[in-house]
């Protein structure tokens, strides 16, 4: 069995606060079989953003760490991102096909900011977290006839070559937002909150060509 990606989806405060009152609207819309066809399935949203822990922490007794170096030493460099519990992180992971790449964030760490590149191995299916009393993601409003929750595999691709923190990242984007560069409506500042973010084309690669320059060059971004 797959070991399962042990990350920060506890839900925070923060993520409660956004969950409702839309939650209720995507659950009904889920319902009604067109739960992914959100914002998420937009043409332009090929590439992804997605958050995880690489410090300890425990939760429930189990420690929620899974860092870039976590996914690498699972088997095959693939694990399942399990224990999202926020509706539009959830949609936009539906909305993942295989092959997409996505960057591997470290958040909820000392330096927050975008590590590597993992790509999806599987599609969306339900997350069996939802149904373990014992995991911290438990739901028991969940059902296996009917799970709320889902998850894709993503496999390690690369590092990047350098660290590319989230100082960094908010830097340019309040210059973007002035000039109309790349980052200036990036999910990272503008949805802060979803774990699971979508990244247009033009994001993606800015964010990529970051790797081969020092802070000091972004200046000219």
């Amino acid at each position: 069995m797959m070991r399962r990606c042990k990350r920060q989806r506890a839900v925070s405060p923060d993520e409660k606060d956004e969950q409702e009152p839309g939650a209720k609207k995507a659950e009904r819309t889920r319902r009604k079989g067109a739960g992914a066809t959100s914002a998420a399935d937009s043409p332009k949203y090929h590439c992804w953003l997605m958050k995880s822990e690489p410090e300890s922490r425990m939760e429930k007794g189990l420690d929620m760490k899974f860092g870039i170096e976590d996914l690498k030493a699972q088997p095959n460099q693939t694990a399942s991102w399990d224990g999202v519990r926020n509706y539009q992180a959830r949609n936009f992971m539906r909305a993942m096909k295989v092959g997409q790449e996505a960057f591997f964030y470290h958040s909820n760490c000392k330096e927050p900011g975008v590590a590597g590149i993992i790509k999806v191995v599987k599609e969306s299916y339900p997350d069996h977290t939802q149904f373990d009393p014992k995991n911290p993601h438990y739901d028991p409003a969940s059902s296996k006839d009917n799970p709320k929750w889902s998850m894709v595999d993503v496999q390690f691709v690369r590092m990047l070559r350098r660290y590319i923190s989230l100082a960094e990242l908010k830097t340019l984007h309040q210059k973007h937002k002035t000039s109309g560069g790349a980052l200036r409506g990036v999910a990272l500042f503008t949805r802060a909150r979803l774990s699971v973010q979508p990244l247009t084309q033009e994001e993606f690669d800015f964010i990529l060509s970051l790797e081969e320059k020092t802070p000091e060059q972004d200046s000219d971004h």
